[in-house]
């Protein structure tokens, strides 16, 4: 009975397909009653009729509960000269079965369910012939096949429905907003969490939830959506959303395509994560970080400015201090270009180079020219970059390329790997003096820059036509 009821027979009551093999059967084996029956512990059932009104009879009148009990089948051919069917009540009565021959429908895990049979009203000495006798049994199994394709369909709707249950419930249970959209990009699905956070429940109209956007972040996200739609790309952006009691929480709101097999979007899923209390530690951190900016901007001043100042007092420093100064102020820059500032940071080494090299511009341009790769630059590789470049710079303007109308240098610069490579090259400058007898300040300030902040190596060499400085630097140390 488990068996017969996995097959969820009521749906298959004349079944188009069934119908069409017991009138097969029918025609194969000239008689006027075909059916396909399925017998259970009370009645016999008939999924498919040929010739008979009726849908069921008491199973104790049943031929087809002694017919699935055979390996092959089963023929009566005069039920009035057979004493198990003799004075049964489809014998004596209607339809006044004479000939019988049904073809057992067996499970595939070999529980009898039933017949493939057909009936005629009169007797049949000589029964079946071979070619009918194999036509009945591959419909038969032909029968089987369809009604095992019927409980395949179930069961896959079955577990289909099971695992829709169980992704609702973990849906349920995250702490953020799940959601999901049809391929138009149209929302159809919200979790348990979506009413509880904004009071409205996930079955109102798109104008209702939208109400639920703040006005000023509406139209920008609404467009950045439809444009993610459009391209079949994933979506992210934080925007603010109401909370049931009234207060807007910045949420970042992140979906993801689930591309068919053409590779478009079929569906999107979806979440909505709270980051108010991160957005405005932030905003706290942002406002700290730029007080404490605009202090250090003005202690490098003031350095700068006595610096200046007692140089004057003591003209055998006066070349020192300006020196100095000149570092300060090149100190200066560097944390100006990669100080807190909003949108307007600019945050390349390109950019940051075209700052520290501006006071070597002229009249014609540029004369340190800059090309080739580019890269991010974080906050704590600034310092040592611009003592780098301050201390090459400055160098070339005493007794380089820089020191001349005619001279410039060109700096390239080629991402390989996990290493920046700079090739610093004078050219037009007086012809160089060669190795110097001693190592200076400077070239320890680059050795300590380069080697010990940058993760990297140097090395200079005094060509014809001027000064050539390779330097090889982790982009680990580089960039953020």
């Amino acid at each position: 009975m488990r068996i017969l009821r996995s097959y969820n027979l009521d749906d298959l009551v004349d079944d188009p397909e069934l119908t069409a093999l017991a009138n097969l059967a029918g025609k194969l084996c000239a008689t006027p009653i075909a059916l396909v029956s399925l017998v259970d512990s009370e009645s016999q059932h008939f999924l498919a009729r040929d010739g008979l009104e009726s849908r069921t009879t008491p199973r104790n009148a049943s031929f087809c509960a002694h017919a699935m009990q055979f390996g092959e089948v089963m023929e009566v051919r005069d039920a009035t000269a057979d004493d198990r069917f003799a004075g049964n009540a489809l014998v004596t009565g209607e339809p006044h079965i004479r000939f019988y021959a049904g073809q057992p429908l067996i499970s595939q895990e070999g529980a009898p369910l039933g017949a493939l049979c057909v009936i005629d009203t009169v007797p049949r000495p000589e029964g079946l012939n071979d070619f009918q006798r194999e036509g009945l049994a591959v419909l038969g199994q032909a029968v089987m096949r369809r009604l095992r394709a019927r409980r395949a369909l179930l069961e896959s709707r079955r577990e289909a429905k099971k695992n829709e249950r169980q992704l609702r419930a973990l849906a349920d249970s995250l702490p953020d907003i799940a959601w999901s959209a049809n391929s138009d990009g149209k929302v159809d699905y919200f979790n348990r969490r979506w009413h509880e956070f904004t009071g409205i429940a996930a079955d109102r109209s798109r104008e209702e939830r939208r109400d639920v956007i703040h006005p000023d972040d509406f139209a920008e996200s609404h467009a950045l959506w439809l444009e993610a739609v459009a391209k079949g790309s994933s979506f992210e952006k934080e925007y603010r959303l109401r909370r049931a009691d009234g207060e807007w929480r910045w949420m970042l709101v992140r979906a993801e395509p689930v591309p068919g097999e053409d590779g478009r979007p079929q569906r999107w899923f979806g979440t909505m994560t709270d980051i108010d209390d991160a957005h405005k530690l932030s905003e706290s951190r942002e406002l700290l970080a730029r007080e404490l900016s605009h202090r250090i901007k003005n202690i490098f001043a003031v350095i700068s400015g006595l610096i200046t100042l007692l140089s004057r007092k003591r003209p055998e420093h006066r070349e020192f201090g300006e020196e100095l100064s000149s570092t300060i102020r090149a100190l200066g820059r560097a944390h100006d270009y990669v100080r807190p500032a909003g949108g307007d940071r600019r945050d390349s080494l390109h950019g940051m180079l075209g700052d520290l090299f501006g006071p070597y511009k002229s009249a014609d341009g540029q004369r340190v020219r800059v090309k080739g790769d580019d890269s991010p630059v974080a906050a704590r590789s600034a310092t040592p970059l611009a003592l780098v470049f301050h201390e090459l710079a400055t160098n070339s303007a005493k007794y380089g390329a820089l020191s001349t109308d005619d001279g410039h240098v060109d700096l390239s610069i080629e991402s390989q790997d996990d290493k920046l490579l700079l090739r610093w090259e004078e050219k037009g400058g007086p012809p160089p003096q060669g190795e110097p007898s001693g190592e200076g300040f400077g070239s320890r300030l680059v050795e300590m820059s380069v080697t010990g902040q940058l993760g990297g190596s140097w090395k200079r060499s005094f060509e014809p036509q001027g000064l050539v400085v390779e330097l090889a630097l982790s982009k680990g140390a580089v960039a953020p």
